[in-house]
């Protein structure tokens, strides 16, 4: 029985006015302008109360359509106060995700091609100026040119892939095909300090959390993963019957900076033949400075590696580089190629989309082309130069104030500190009190983690922007709060 369609006789209402794209395509930069103009004088983070935004909202959609006008007055009204400013000068939380505007208006010409760029002949020009960009990239943070990859959404997509691999790998290309069903049980390692994108990967790859072993770390500053431990826990699990698959490597963990001997790591991998992931999501954008490579020595070791344009870089959400030393490997893991995604008659031609979990692509590259023509890498990297500098200033500046600790160094632009009660009282929730203090007041953003039973507050200096009064605006708003408890 075929579909029943049931139409209208009279569609004559139904033909919309012509849209004035000109017209509000000028008053959203204009708006956009005035934005980034006026961040400096807005709180970092909003004083929002839970569903006061979504009682603004119409329960449904409108029937008919809405003026623009309209629209845009109630998006001025409700949302710029509801939003967290990312592009702050004063956002020193998690990590930072930039926007520089010359790389925004690359944002904006992507949207207006709306392109899927899945495959090469979906969008020649996407997927060949991706190949150039992402080879820009690579040379910037000084691997060989036998790394190739591709621009993701985020690392935890990159992670997943490589996770993919690692497993695929291990079973001889089966997984895919037959399932784990059966099969031994595969075990990755990682730092106990790693995100928890790693811990997702596995569950998402259905490998299980139980098979993630979290390896201890060393001491301070870096709190690397213990090579012998790494050895020793490979060994056990051989000998119990698990079959070791890889190794994620951390370079720049989110809590409190943890880096990794990747050398190290990467000789013991390849003496186990284990496939190495360095997960180096916001550390890998300082790569672009020589002074600060040492921190990753090996990376051409490893088999995949993930760095963030989006995070210190200024490139805007979403694009994660992952670079891969042998792309067969992954396109292996990856690709499907029912007879309606392929092309024919095309040689030596990239799809990306067999490269990554998601079928559907963006067109990330334009924004990394925009940015390094824009600014250069000598202007990005006294950018970076200057947010390590500012945050090391800072980290002694505390040291030197009565009641302060500095409970992690600084690694790159990352530290992180607590203030002790004069009472001796609980110093976790007296921290707990202060930064809750220091968000309310709106001056600066900052997020906390916890170290060795330690709640600490972090401090990450990364915005696009910033200058140096933004860290002395800091220094004064973080003593001033603690003072006034």
């Amino acid at each position: 029985m075929g579909l029943m369609v049931v139409m209208s006789l009279d569609r004559s209402d139904a033909v919309d006015e012509p849209f004035d794209f000109r017209a509000w395509s000028h008053k959203a930069a204009d708006w956009a302008t005035d934005y980034r103009e006026s961040l400096d004088s807005r709180p970092v983070r909003p004083k929002a109360i839970p569903g006061a935004i979504a009682a603004q909202i119409a329960d449904a959609a409108p029937e008919d359509g809405e003026t623009m006008e309209s629209i845009f007055a109630d998006f001025e009204r409700i949302i710029p106060d509801g939003m967290t400013h990312w592009q702050h000068p004063r956002f020193f939380a998690y990590f930072q995700s930039n926007a520089a505007p010359a790389a925004q208006l690359a944002e904006q010409l992507a949207t207006a091609f709306a392109s899927q760029c899945m495959l090469w002949q979906t969008s020649p020009a996407a997927t060949e100026l991706e190949i150039k960009m992402v080879d820009w990239l690579r040379q910037a943070v000084g691997l060989p040119d036998d790394f190739k990859g591709s621009f993701q959404d985020t690392a935890s997509s990159a992670t997943l892939c490589a996770v993919l691999t690692m497993r695929e790998r291990a079973l001889e290309f089966k997984g895919n095909q037959e399932g784990l069903f059966g099969k031994q049980p595969l075990r990755i390692y990682a730092s106990e300090r790693t995100h928890s994108s790693i811990d997702k990967a596995l569950w998402v790859a259905g490998l299980g959390q139980d098979n993630l072993v979290k390896i201890p770390t060393g001491p301070a500053p870096l709190f690397a993963m213990q090579a012998d431990a790494l050895r020793e826990a490979i060994a056990r699990d051989r000998a119990a019957g698990f079959v070791p698959a890889g190794v994620v490597i951390c370079v720049g963990g989110t809590s409190i900076g943890a880096t990794d001997n990747v050398e190290e790591i990467c000789q013991i991998a390849e003496a186990e033949d284990l496939y190495t992931h360095l997960d180096a999501a916001w550390a890998g954008s300082a790569m672009i400075c020589p002074e600060f490579q040492p921190l990753w020595n090996g990376a051409h070791r490893a088999d995949s590696i993930v760095l963030n344009p989006h995070k210190w870089l200024g490139v805007p959400m979403e694009c994660s580089l992952h670079l891969v030393r042998d792309p067969s490997s992954l396109v292996r893991t990856m690709a499907i190629q029912p007879e309606y995604l392929k092309t024919h008659g095309k040689d030596g031609i990239v799809n990306f989309s067999e490269w990554s979990v998601q079928l559907g692509r963006r067109f990330r590259a334009l924004k990394i082309w925009f940015l390094f023509r824009a600014y250069g890498l000598e202007n990005l990297r006294q950018r970076i130069r200057n947010h390590v500098q500012w945050a090391e200033l800072l980290a002694d500046r505390l040291r030197d104030e009565s009641g302060f600790e500095i409970v992690t160094e600084p690694i790159l632009s990352l530290f992180s500190f607590r203030h002790l009660p004069k009472d001796g009282g609980d110093a976790n929730a007296h921290n707990l009190e202060l930064i809750n203090a220091i968000n309310d007041d709106g001056t600066i953003y900052l997020t906390q983690t916890m170290h060795e039973e330690k709640f600490v507050i972090r401090f990450v200096a990364g915005q696009f922007d910033m200058q140096k009064k933004d860290v002395d605006i800091a220094f004064e708003t973080i003593t001033r709060i603690a003072n006034e408890l």
